[in-house]
């Protein structure tokens, strides 16, 4: 099975938007939640600690394994839409 070369472009165009979009999740939730904005999310109590110290200890760890899944469930769908699937 193979797909011209204007639709591999499209689905790499495709695929690049769908990482750059996860990777700017994943940096917000690990490095601003984590670090730069610790003490505005430090004011909100979570689970009975402050939001900015439960971000850096577990809450970027979550966020990324979420981002995961849905980077699988977004890729699944892309190789559907260009009929690349398995």
């Amino acid at each position: 099975m193979s797909i011209s070369p204007e639709q591999a472009q499209a689905y790499w165009k495709e695929n690049l938007r769908i990482i750059y979009t996860y990777l700017a999740v994943w940096f917000v939730a690990s490095y601003g939640c984590g670090i730069l904005f610790v003490e505005q999310l430090d004011a909100i109590q979570f689970f009975g600690f402050p939001l900015g110290f439960w971000f850096g200890q577990q809450g970027s760890i979550f966020v990324f394994v979420v981002l995961i899944w849905m980077y699988v469930a977004s890729m699944n769908k892309l190789d559907e839409k260009y009929d690349v699937h398995e």
